[in-house]
């Protein structure tokens, strides 16, 4: 790929290939993220503080600050400029619209859902793992689909977040406040050309119910 004229030709980062790999071999649209950096007065437990404004920030390194989550792309130009602008920023998918959506769970439920789903013979598409979550993708889905599903259930454990249409996730390799993030199942396309296969929501979404409410459930706030 030619590099934008006027600028020095420098080596590519990991992150800079799996952006380039992400806009224009699957076709998601990405965006960098803030980073994480060291910190004497981090909250227990957490490893790197958010370089971002908000000193309790939820999802430190794993959301999008400057460019905003609606300047996304597939444009490889564009995906080139950030990510030699900023090659240790982490790679933001722009989930919803033609992109995947995901569901995200605490690890060990995520751990035990996968292990069900596979018992269960349900084809699994790509998923994502921090040591602390873990994110299955799914096909693109409306607000509205997921409410008429979730109307069924007594109750949805709040551990459980739905990334559609104006949210977000970490992909790999980025680093996060709660570690790196990981393919626990990497994205397979069915042929050249093609976009990774994804599953339906109505899939997966039993069973991710479930198992989340197998584990305690710690409130509203989202950790990474």
């Amino acid at each position: 790929m030619r590099e934008i004229l006027g600028r020095r030709r420098m080596p590519r980062s990991s992150l800079r290939n799996a952006a380039l790999d992400c806009a224009t071999r699957w076709r998601w649209p990405v965006v960098p993220g803030v980073g994480t950096a060291s910190s004497s007065s981090r909250a227990p437990g957490r490893s790197e503080a958010c370089q971002c404004p908000d000193a309790d920030c939820a999802v430190p390194g794993a959301h999008p600050l400057d460019p905003v989550l609606l300047a996304a792309t597939t444009d490889p130009r564009m995906v080139s400029w950030w990510w030699t602008e900023r090659p240790g920023a982490s790679l933001i998918l722009a989930t919803g619209g033609d992109a995947p959506c995901a569901l995200s769970l605490p690890a060990i439920a995520g751990e035990r859902a996968l292990a069900a789903l596979d018992g269960a013979g349900v084809r699994l598409g790509p998923v994502l793992a921090t040591p602390t979550r873990y994110s299955v993708l799914v096909a693109p889905y409306l607000l509205e689909e997921l409410g008429e599903l979730l109307y069924s259930y007594d109750r949805v454990p709040s551990s459980l977040r739905f990334h559609s249409a104006g949210g977000y996730v970490a992909l790999p390799p980025s680093r996060t406040g709660g570690g790196m993030v990981r393919w626990d199942r990497r994205p397979v396309a069915e042929g050249p050309g093609e976009t990774p296969w994804l599953p339906r929501v109505v899939d997966v979404l039993d069973v991710l119910v479930e198992e989340s409410g197998s584990v305690p459930d710690t409130g509203s706030t989202l950790r990474y």
